[in-house]
């Protein structure tokens, strides 16, 4: 019994990765968004809340997916020496599903 379930987990996940697809875009600044305060709203190292820019659409990313930008933000390998400046654009491509306007995150890769 306890293999059948075990079998049965793994199929559920695998399932779920079946549904992920890639969004490759320019990673944006949520909160600059919402401000509406700038035209451009390129990240900085203090950035929490992010969006990708695909082709125009604007999709946010999950909680989960802005600890994966931040974390992905801190270990570029051409950051900035002063963490408060934009680190200019950067682009994303997300592994993930979309629900909506909201992208739920499963990997992110920042250029």
């Amino acid at each position: 019994m306890q293999k059948l379930l075990r079998m049965g987990a793994i199929a559920c996940l695998l399932a779920a990765f079946a549904f992920a697809e890639s969004y490759s875009g320019r990673l944006l600044d949520a909160t600059c968004i919402d401000q509406g305060k700038a035209k451009v709203c390129d990240p900085t190292s203090t950035s929490t809340h992010f969006a990708l820019n695909v082709e125009g659409k604007i999709y946010r990313l999950d909680d989960a997916g802005n600890a994966k930008a931040v974390e992905a933000l801190k270990n570029r390998a051409d950051r900035q020496k002063d963490p408060g400046l934009p680190v200019n654009t950067v682009t994303a491509k997300v592994d993930g599903t979309k629900e909506g306007e909201v992208l739920r995150v499963d990997a992110i890769q920042v250029q």
